[in-house]
């Protein structure tokens, strides 16, 4: 199936039968004036789509996930997504489309990146509750009544603000999200947790390399943004951050064994050289790996 390609706004709007009253920015309802049963889109524009029926399939990441009533599911632009249309269904959902021009000079441009929820993958959408829902709403509506209204010097600030506001209200969600889902998150936390070891122990680092967010992500089935977000949550560390702890008490334990030379250690770890691997100790413990050696 060929990709369908939708840089600008205005391109989406056609495909399915939508008015352009703003060639930056959209609000779009389904069932759409043309129905389109499966298509794969690269979007250019940022999208959040608020689903309040079964009747679609959305693929764009490690699993293809039937949604349930009220969820929320955003694109970036870059992204090829999926989607079929389940035979004999009208499903009905409400989108919010943003041009990255829309943002230009204006505050969002420097925060739009904090949003990470834009690079979760399919099953990692946002359940919303019925009060969380009205809010979603609500903050899409300000946002369509400023789109209908003839383009004014306030315009794009206002517009800005309540796309702002709703993507801050999205973040304040999902937050409860991953409280609510503990039991799971502390699943994945325990599955990772083996994972690394596992990964020191058996000499991976040194066939595949110093391990990456994204290896361990992968493993647990979640996207590395969903994952990092979650690891944060849980511990008050970035991925990143768990995975450097991990390989700086791995590395601590080789430093003191006398037989293993630096440089075994260092390639042990997965460094490509071994002053990589130094400045790595140094950075982290305050001292050489020869210095805490010596300590000994």
């Amino acid at each position: 199936m060929d990709i369908i390609n939708a840089d600008v706004i205005e391109q989406y709007n056609d495909i399915f039968g939508f008015e352009t009253k703003n060639p930056l920015v959209a609000v779009v309802e389904f069932p759409s004036p043309k129905r389109v049963e499966h298509y794969r889109m690269n979007f250019g524009f940022y999208s959040l789509f608020l689903k309040n029926t079964k009747g679609c399939v959305i693929n764009y990441g490690k699993t293809i996930y039937d949604f349930d009533d009220d969820t929320v599911v955003c694109f970036a632009p870059g992204q090829n997504v999926e989607i079929s249309l389940v035979d004999g269904t009208e499903p009905k959902s409400i989108g919010l489309l943003f041009h990255p021009d829309l943002l230009h000079r204006m505050p969002l441009a420097q925060k739009i990146k904090q949003y990470s929820y834009f690079s979760y993958e399919s099953n990692e959408a946002l359940h919303l509750s019925a009060e969380e829902r009205m809010i979603i709403v609500d903050c899409i509506n300000k946002i369509r009544r400023e789109i209908d209204r003839p383009i004014d010097k306030f315009s794009k600030s206002l517009i800005n603000t309540n796309i702002e506001l709703l993507l801050d209200y999205c973040m304040r969600f999902y937050d409860r999200q991953f409280i609510t889902r503990d039991v799971i998150n502390y699943d994945i936390l325990s599955k990772f947790e083996n994972l690394i070891d596992d990964y020191l122990n058996s000499g991976l680092t040194e066939t595949v390399g110093i391990p990456t967010v994204k290896y361990f992500a992968d493993k647990v089935c979640l996207s590395p943004n969903y994952f990092g977000d979650l690891l944060k949550k849980e511990t008050g560390r970035s991925a990143q951050e768990y995975i450097q702890q991990k390989m700086v008490s791995f590395a601590k334990e080789r430093v003191l064994d006398p037989s293993k030379s630096i440089s075994q250690i260092s390639d042990l770890l997965g460094f490509k050289y071994p002053q990589h691997f130094v400045r790595f100790f140094k950075r982290n413990v305050g001292q050489t790996p020869s210095e805490y050696r010596n300590l000994k």
